[in-house]
C-alpha cells in the first residue's frame, strides 16, 4: 500500500500511482488554463475525472458543459476532451485511468 496527499502535488498534472490494471493521477489548472489547445484522446484507456476543487468547463465529444466540485464524468477511450478553468480559482481533479494511459513517472 502507498499513501499520498494529493494537495501537496506541485505540477499541473502528476501520477501518483501505477498498476498493471489501473493509474491515479492529480491535476490541478489554474484561472485560465486548459488541458491544451485542442481536445485530447486516449486510445486504449477510460478516464474518470472528479472535481474535488474549484470548478471547469468540459469540453466531452463535442459538448460542453460545467463541472463543479463533487461532480465526475467517464470518458471512453477514444472520446476528444478538453477541460477549461475559465473561473478566478484554481481548479483540481482526481483522475483514474484503465488500463494505465502515462508512464508511471508522468509530472506536468
Amino acid at each position: 500500500m502507498s499513501r499520498s496527499n494529493i494537495f501537496r502535488k506541485t505540477k499541473w498534472f502528476e501520477v501518483l500511482k501505477t498498476t498493471k490494471r489501473s493509474q491515479v493521477a492529480v491535476m490541478k489548472l489554474g484561472p485560465g488554463q486548459s488541458t491544451g489547445e485542442q481536445p485530447e484522446t486516449h486510445k486504449n484507456s477510460d478516464q474518470v475525472l472528479l472535481v474535488i476543487e474549484g470548478q471547469l468547463s468540459a469540453e466531452i465529444d463535442g459538448k460542453r458543459s460545467l463541472m463543479k466540485v463533487g461532480d465526475f464524468v467517464s470518458i471512453p477511450p477514444r472520446t476528444k476532451h478538453k477541460f477549461t478553468n475559465r473561473s478566478d480559482r484554481p481548479a483540481v481533479t482526481f483522475n483514474v485511468y484503465s488500463p494505465p494511459e502515462y508512464p508511471p513517472d508522468t509530472k506536468g
